[in-house]
């Protein structure tokens, strides 16, 4: 049975990440996607060029008018400029009891600041615990955790479990080596890891929001965390295999997921 998965995102004019992304992922999966865009950005495979917020009372509208009409089976959170929207999108969400998976977009491939620090203070706090997953990269790992160094990556998953009071994937593809690998951290204390080879390409970009909305969707099928995650790793492997050969862009290009 189709069902019908929110992206909450930033969107990019290179369609290779945020709420493009998430729709091509979601419609890949035999699923429909709608989208409430938090940001405009002027990017491409370069870099972000520049980034402006939608309008407080805007994001209001757009979720209002998508969740008034259409019963939505899990939530997918992507990019979120500032603390003002963050207080709106929590606001929505709280009021409805569906799988919600955030990818915290701090900081982009490029070294743009996505995010204030006010807004990650606040998220920290307030959407973290009404999510059912949120999937850092290493570098957001370390920043969510408060630390400078990867060390012991085990100690730092379990630490944003129980300072946050959800589950934790951090995805490897930071790290060095031939082996991706991404480790799942329960609110039960189970972890789960996930290793595949790592694929020889310079088309990376959207790989975050290709996971995330892949998770959020397989979760409205009604898979288990543990199960949905593998899943969505599997179809990020697939996609990123399949768009090696992309040619998109003079810089980080585009998955494929078709």
């Amino acid at each position: 049975m189709m069902k019908t998965i929110l992206t909450i995102a930033g969107s990019d004019t290179s369609a290779g990440a945020g709420i493009q992304q998430d729709l091509k992922t979601i419609t890949s999966l035999g699923h429909y996607a709608v989208t409430v865009p938090t940001a405009l950005t002027a990017q491409n495979t370069v870099g972000v060029q520049r980034v402006m917020a939608v309008p407080e009372d805007m994001l209001r509208a757009q979720l209002d008018s998508v969740l008034d009409d259409i019963a939505v089976s899990a939530i997918k959170i992507g990019m979120i400029p500032d603390v003002t929207l963050a207080r709106v999108i929590v606001s929505a969400i709280r009021r409805l009891a569906v799988p919600v998976v955030c990818d915290p977009v701090m900081i982009s491939t490029s070294g743009t600041q996505l995010m204030t620090d006010e807004c990650i203070g606040y998220i920290t706090k307030e959407l973290f615990p009404l999510c059912t997953l949120v999937t850092p990269n290493i570098p957001e790992a370390l920043r969510l955790a408060g630390v400078q160094s990867a060390g012991d990556m085990n100690t730092v998953g379990r630490q944003l479990v129980s300072a946050f009071r959800t589950s934790f994937l951090l995805k490897g593809g930071h790290a060095e080596g031939d082996v991706m690998r991404d480790v799942l951290y329960c609110t039960g204390g189970e972890t789960h890891e996930y290793c595949s080879p790592r694929i020889a390409t310079t088309n990376l970009h959207g790989t975050g929001c290709t996971m995330s909305s892949a998770v959020a969707t397989l979760l409205a099928e009604g898979r288990p965390l543990p199960e949905a995650v593998r899943g969505a790793k599997a179809v990020m492997d697939s996609a990123i295999a399949k768009g090696r050969s992309l040619r998109i862009g003079k810089g980080n290009g585009p998955l494929w997921l078709f």
